[in-house]
């Protein structure tokens, strides 16, 4: 069974600047609001030991003011003009986004470019996140129930560091940066030439492209970050591990596999037979856990793509009383179950529904489209991958989902991570 999706293609126009930096214009005039995205080719995957949370800081560092912008006057100016903005950061890379009305697209390029070039990495701005992100650190991970759990997991699976460690870094490596550390971090990373640029919404393409001649231009490149080694042996870091949580009130647990790298077909397949498996209320676990055995408060999973060898993560938090082992043992038996006979006919046409879906859905997004755009550029050289992945999906054959979730998830080779309240045994 396959099908392929006739939208109408995206209008992309790609170039790149004497200094290096990738720019793709995807024109659209249907609502009078352009999306700006930044991504950096830098996360945590480039950070080195000692050296953790770096890119993470850097998302923080980005909003302290430049030469012309001063301290948190990026949201401001944002805000003030109609807009909305954000950054985040993950293992693969650093992004930055806004969206505004269209005739602010001057101010947008300009705050942009204008932290690119000279973003005020001091003593007190570095202090000043330090606190920020320490403190995001502890609310969001150390003082959460469950916080840490999905950090744990990671470092199970992963056995090298670029892949093992968590985003939101160490205290003490966060305690132990420098300021020189910090600027040497920007210069190598937040140059133009490690950067991409996306403008999709209203605007004039001769007009946009006047724009960031005049505000990007004339930034200076740098020499290329280092060379980056994210290959992983096939077998997990750590089959097991028992988490004694402080702030849990149930025991829980998490399974996670490795899988190979986004954009192949074993990992297509996999992420397809993820959203059969755990995705939405008509998923196979949902139905079996949550609406039949009422066996779980609380039922997760996810596919962790990266440009290298990547991860699905399955877990539950059991209702007062339920067998967590029961509870696994049904997990792993859907699984066999994929394994073995693959997914049905109904659960491939409610999954191509469900692509399509939100295909459309994201194509009406300027900000969607934006940072779409800007990942396939920034990971894959190809902006143009925004109008076709959607077909590589669609192509993955139900004997593909068989065949890969027998080979990768339908195995030992998992971790589990099984976590503890501290007060029980």
């Amino acid at each position: 069974m396959s099908e392929n999706l006739n939208l109408s293609d995206l209008k992309l126009e790609s170039y790149t600047l004497e200094n290096g930096l990738r720019v793709v214009l995807n024109p659209d005039t249907s609502i009078p609001v352009v999306s700006i995205a930044v991504y950096y080719d830098v996360g945590s995957r480039n950070e080195k030991e000692g050296r953790t949370g770096f890119a993470h800081l850097f998302e923080h560092m980005m909003f302290q003011g430049s030469e012309n912008v001063g301290k948190a006057e990026h949201f401001q100016f944002i805000m003030k003009a109609g807009g909305t903005m954000n950054g985040t950061t993950s293992s693969e890379r650093t992004n930055y986004f806004e969206t505004l009305p269209a005739n602010q697209l001057p101010l947008g390029l300009w705050l942009e470019s204008d932290r690119m070039r000279t973003l005020a990495v001091t003593q007190e701005n570095l202090d000043n996140q330090l606190e920020a992100v320490k403190e995001e650190k502890r609310l969001r991970y150390d003082n959460q129930p469950y916080g840490q759990i999905f950090d744990l997991l990671i470092s199970m699976m992963y056995k090298n560091f670029a892949n093992a460690h968590s985003t939101i870094g160490s205290m003490k490596d966060l305690d132990a940066a420098t300021v020189e550390d910090c600027q040497e971090f920007f210069r190598v990373y937040y140059a133009p030439n490690n950067a991409v640029l996306v403008l999709s919404g209203a605007f004039e393409t001769d007009t946009a492209k006047e724009l960031i001649d005049k505000y990007f231009s004339s930034i200076k490149s740098q020499a290329n970050p280092p060379e980056l080694d994210v290959s992983e042996p096939e077998e997990v870091a750590e089959t097991y591990k028992k988490y004694e949580d402080k702030l849990a009130p149930l025991p829980a647990f998490l399974m996670g596999w490795k899988i190979p790298p986004r954009r192949t077909k074993e990992h297509y397949a996999l992420y397809l037979a993820g959203k059969l498996l755990y995705d939405g209320e008509s998923s196979r676990l949902y139905q079996k856990l949550v609406k039949g055995e009422e066996s779980v408060t609380q039922l997760f999973g996810f596919t962790d793509e990266r440009r290298g060898p990547s991860g699905i993560m399955i877990g539950a938090i059991p209702k007062p009383e339920k067998d967590l082992d029961k509870i696994r043992e049904n997990i792993i038996n859907e699984i066999k179950d994929l394994a073995d006979n693959g997914p049905t006919d109904e659960e491939m046409q409610k999954l191509h529904n469900q692509l399509i879906n939100d295909e459309v859905r994201s194509r009406q997004s300027s900000s969607a489209r934006s940072k779409a755009i800007a990942e396939y550029t920034l990971y894959d050289g190809d902006p143009n991958l925004v109008n076709n992945e959607i077909n590589e999906l669609l192509e993955i054959t139900p004997e593909e989902i068989k065949s890969a979730v027998g080979k990768y998830l339908n195995t030992e080779n998992r971790s589990l991570l099984d976590i503890v309240p501290i007060n029980q045994n």
